[in-house]
């Protein structure tokens, strides 16, 4: 492991793009939304489910697809994942019918849980334990980038009518497989996935969730669910928020969130080492809770598209800032473990990814508000859980 490979920059260019390319279907979704809603009479719980769905297939392939990497290679999980999301968006861009669109949603999630997973461990895999945490930061750029920029592309591509964003993602997914399948090499030899699989044969998923309680992970694992709920709550509700609160068009929504996605991965990329490095990485994943949980409350008051966009770039900052954190604690923390690691970080980014959908489109049935004080609850309590972090156990 941790081997120097040929043209190491451009592994590491294609990866970053795979997991981008994955990462948007979780957001494309978003802009359009309130067309979808009224074309096909749809609520807002229903639309909730839509996203959370994608979220619980990922939950469920997560464990397996942790093993699979270990077991089959990198390389082959990535390609496969990268096929079935180019199929699920096909779908999607294709259906009439809701059960259609829950469909894709499914095989969007299985796509990521087979993507994220492998491309996590492909990176350590190829990296020292020195360059770890800037590999690190760079995957957690992607995915920030893929999930906060797709309701941006999503958006604008939607004034060529509102299935085109996912044709466009279905296309771009197929030539990111090609390119994966040509580039790519597979990290790891024979020898070294044998002796991975004899460990991952060994395993199953509720050892995996057993051993993820560890106190050595389980406060890590507790804030990645903490920030992914958030995240996904927040931005699930944004675009039917936007909509019936201050009549924004797709085009409003999809500039406010492409803004603020560029400037918080622009911050991210530039600053986050000389932050850690200042503050230490559990005091910045406090002050990014706290930031976070505020603006999610004075989401409920703000009024005007420059508050909106303001407000909107500090919360995805926070986010931004708090998960290259964790994913680097994490990896370090893995060893040659790389997949259950990141298996289980999928299974938990999941797990916030469903219910955070999931309840803030039943809460927005009942009031606009309520999706977006509920988030700031969860990260207010996630704030609570830092104090725990002592000794060896901090990050």
């Amino acid at each position: 492991m941790n081997k120097p490979i040929k043209n190491q920059k451009m592994v590491i260019l294609i990866l970053l793009s795979n997991l981008f390319t994955a990462f948007l279907g979780i957001g494309l979704i978003v802009p359009v939304m309130p067309s979808f809603k009224e074309v096909m009479d749809l609520s807002g719980s229903t639309m909730g489910y839509l996203v959370a769905v994608y979220a619980v297939s990922q939950l469920i392939i997560s464990p397996f697809a942790g093993r699979w990497v270990d077991r089959f290679g990198r390389k082959k999980m990535i390609v496969l994942g990268l096929l079935i999301f180019s199929l699920s968006e096909l779908i999607f861009g294709l259906g009439t019918h809701v059960s259609t669109l829950y469909l894709s949603r499914i095989l969007g999630g299985i796509s990521a849980a087979f993507i994220m997973p492998a491309v996590t461990a492909y990176m350590a895999d190829i990296t020292t334990v020195e360059d770890r945490p800037k590999a690190m930061g760079y995957v957690s750029a992607a995915i920030s980038t893929g999930f906060i920029i797709g309701p941006g592309i999503g958006g604008f591509i939607a004034d060529y009518g509102i299935r085109m964003p996912f044709y466009f993602a279905a296309f771009a997914s197929f030539l990111a497989a090609i390119s994966s399948s040509l580039i790519l090499k597979e990290p790891l030899s024979q020898e070294e996935r044998e002796h991975l699989s004899s460990n991952t044969k060994e395993s199953n998923f509720i050892k995996d969730l057993k051993k993820s309680i560890q106190p050595l992970y389980l406060i890590a694992f507790i804030m990645v669910f903490v920030l992914a709920f958030g995240l996904s709550a927040y931005e699930t509700v944004f675009s039917l928020f936007s909509d019936q609160k201050f009549g924004f068009t797709p085009k409003d929504i999809a500039s406010i969130i492409t803004i603020s996605s560029i400037v918080a991965v622009i911050i991210q990329v530039l600053l986050f080492g000389k932050l850690v490095e200042k503050l230490g990485e559990k005091r910045m994943i406090q002050i990014c809770l706290i930031i976070g949980s505020v603006l999610a409350f004075v989401s409920t008051v703000i009024t005007g598209y420059i508050a909106v966009l303001i407000v909107t770039c500090f919360i995805f900052l926070a986010f931004d800032l708090l998960r290259p954190a964790l994913i680097t604690f994490l990896s370090k923390t893995a060893g040659k473990q790389q997949g259950f690691v990141a298996g289980m970080n999928s299974t938990y980014t999941s797990l916030g990814n469903f219910f955070g959908p999931a309840l803030g489109g039943i809460l927005f049935d009942f009031n606009i508000h309520y999706p977006y004080l509920f988030a700031g609850i969860v990260l207010i309590i996630g704030l609570g859980l830092t104090i725990l972090w002592k000794g060896k156990f901090a990050i």
